[in-house]
């Protein structure tokens, strides 16, 4: 039986550039929290609804009604980094890459780089630059994420690693010349 780590080797070696999808550890819990104890509990309690409602409309596929929840808990309690990380997603999700990287760049300078919010925002801001071939912004995201606990950022910086890079490349060769012994190489 195949462990998660198991799943994510193989993940990287047969997908080396599919940075989403079906990814062991992308949504894992780090053991991380944010300083919510700053902020006034009944504004908080309603940021914390209008972006469960946003999270709830964004996966249903309603990006508008997202946007506006996400808007909204940011009118509320501006300083709270955690709706910049879900209106992030649903910017992405929209096609509007920049303002997702905006949204992100801002709840990392809210959360001071530390806790969750910081740790998530990294991670997203990472696979946006790895989608956008900007791979050394990429792997010092993952980096900086991985110093906060997360394992699949830690599997990232590892893959874009170059030395790692190649050798994923050349087992993937050696793996497909198994799999298909009589097919000959073109140069």
């Amino acid at each position: 039986m195949a462990t998660p780590h198991d799943n994510a080797v193989l993940q990287a070696i047969f997908n080396p550039n599919t940075p989403f999808g079906e990814i062991p550890d992308l949504h894992q819990e780090e053991d991380l929290t944010d300083d919510d104890g700053l902020f006034d509990p009944s504004l908080l309690t309603q940021v914390k609804q209008l972006e469960l409602q946003g999270v709830s409309a964004a996966e249903s596929g309603d990006t508008r009604t997202a946007s506006q929840c996400f808007d909204q808990a940011i009118q509320l309690l501006p300083e709270r980094p955690s709706a910049y990380n879900n209106r992030a997603q649903t910017r992405r999700l929209q096609g509007d890459t920049a303002g997702a990287i905006l949204d992100l760049e801002r709840a990392i300078a809210l959360s001071g780089g530390t806790g969750r919010s910081a740790c998530q925002a990294l991670v997203q801001r990472g696979l946006l630059f790895r989608l956008g071939n900007q791979t050394e912004e990429a792997r010092q995201d993952f980096t900086r994420a991985a110093a906060l606990g997360s394992k699949f950022a830690q599997q990232q910086a590892v893959l874009l690693n170059p030395y790692a890079a190649l050798c994923n490349r050349m087992l993937s060769e050696v793996i497909n010349k198994l799999r298909n012994p009589n097919v000959t190489e073109m140069k």
